[in-house]
């Protein structure tokens, strides 16, 4: 017999359920297979000061056929950043494919202040890739850059160039090169997928006729904790994302949710009624030395670890209305965080420690803002009315989350500066429940 679990934003301590029909199912492993449909990627926005910088097709050689596809990629990523504005060069007469071919002189009539160009080659069963940026005004090489990869990496080594790029001309690292994790639902199947930050490489960790909701990512990227309804209650996994291999961390009696890594990945925060109503406890990555963190008569949920590993931050009404707390990861005293506004959840930190997100009521429609924590002043980002579920990027710039566009489930993201906006979506189901992963080592 079928169930609805209707999504509320604060109830019984499972603030990210779905609004969908539930059916009976087994649950299908189908790790490392590619999905079927990338995500679309909408851009709109921009900052009032971009960078004009071009990106040339790459020259191939050794039967290499990627390079033409790499500065698009790379073109892409700078654009979507909205620090970048990319130099139209279709009308160019030629165009250089080395350092030794540049006129400096086209490129400052078309105020160019960066020029990227350079190589792919073939090399046994790899790809070499060589890249220059040059700085048109000083006629110096800013960045050279060379990754031999597998052919199926050309993707990633295109992010990380342009993660590079990123980084020498705004000083902030980039985010191009990290992944992303979400819940799709397409008639009453639930799968959890991660894919490149811009949908592309999308792969199934698991899926389910029952929901799947709160991925969270270890710090190093090795691992996803979530809550799975396979057997029939909500209960907290940890999945190696290079095995498969999967463990029940949290199963106790009553509901089990909320997943939150700390920093040093030792340890999660989960959501338990353990006792009565919802509460905080920590445990053990591999699930052991259960500890109780909050003790009130009220819901606390929601956890997230400060990026010290010293404080839980989470949802509680125990005020009357839900606002944001933090209380000592060992346990103690709680004190509360948000007060502007009548109903804050949902908190998450920037990695840099600098900001807090969390979702907002504002106005009667559920919005993302953002915390600066040095002054305290909050702003209202998004625009939609159902948003939930918001998360950093590595690089502390950019918030991503979900919202709901023509009734149907979908993903945005925002810079905290609320400049530059990108809205991604899957053809024919629902995705919800966004979690950007942590920062990627580059292949050598």
């Amino acid at each position: 017999m079928n169930k609805t679990v209707t999504m509320q934003h604060f109830k019984n301590g499972l603030i990210h359920f779905l609004s969908h029909t539930i059916g009976a199912g087994v649950l299908l492993w189908m790790f490392a297979l590619p999905a079927q449909a990338a995500l679309e990627l909408e851009i709109s926005g921009g900052s009032a000061i971009q960078i004009p910088v071009a990106i040339l097709p790459m020259a191939e050689s050794g039967a290499a056929s990627s390079g033409s596809r790499l500065h698009e990629i790379i073109s892409n990523d700078l654009r979507g950043s909205g620090m970048f504005r990319i130099i139209n060069t279709s009308g160019m007469p030629a165009l250089p494919t080395s350092a030794s071919q540049i006129k400096y002189t086209d490129w400052t009539a078309l105020k160019a202040q960066g020029l990227s160009l350079g190589e792919v080659q073939q090399v046994g069963g790899n790809l070499k890739v060589s890249v220059q940026v040059m700085d048109v005004l000083r006629q110096t090489a800013l960045l050279q850059l060379t990754y031999t990869v597998s052919p199926s990496q050309y993707r990633h080594v295109a992010h990380l160039i342009a993660d590079q790029i990123y980084e020498k001309f705004t000083g902030q690292p980039g985010a191009f090169s990290t992944r992303i994790a979400y819940v799709t639902k397409v008639g009453k199947r639930f799968t959890l997928q991660i894919a490149d930050y811009d949908g592309f490489n999308a792969q199934t960790l698991v899926s389910s006729n029952e929901p799947i909701i709160s991925p969270a990512w270890s710090p190093d990227g090795s691992k996803m904790a979530y809550v799975s309804f396979e057997k029939k209650k909500p209960i907290v996994f940890v999945q190696s994302l290079y095995t498969g291999e999967r463990k029940v961390v949290a199963n106790f009696k009553g509901n089990n949710s909320a997943p939150a890594w700390a920093p040093d990945g030792s340890k999660l925060a989960v959501v338990l009624t353990y006792g009565a109503n919802s509460q905080i406890y920590t445990i053990s990555a591999d699930g052991s030395n259960l500890q109780q963190v909050t003790k009130s008569s009220s819901i606390d949920t929601e956890p997230a670890f400060s990026p010290d590993g010293q404080s839980i931050y989470f949802s509680s009404d125990r005020g009357g209305r839900p606002q944001i707390y933090k209380v000592p990861a060992s346990g103690g005293s709680a004190s509360r965080v948000t007060f502007e506004g009548s109903y804050n959840v949902s908190p998450r930190f920037s990695p840099d420690g600098k900001y807090l997100t969390y979702i907002r009521n504002d106005g009667g429609s559920f919005k993302v803002a953002v915390q600066d924590l040095g002054t305290g002043d909050v702003k209202v980002l998004s625009t939609g009315s159902q948003d939930e579920s918001p998360s950093f990027a590595p690089n502390s710039r950019t918030i991503m989350y979900a919202t709901r566009v023509g009734g149907k489930g979908t993903l945005a993201t925002v810079t905290v500066d609320g400049l530059v906006r990108q809205r991604l979506s899957e053809a024919g189901g629902d995705i919800r429940e966004p979690a950007w992963g942590p920062a990627q080592a580059a292949p050598k």
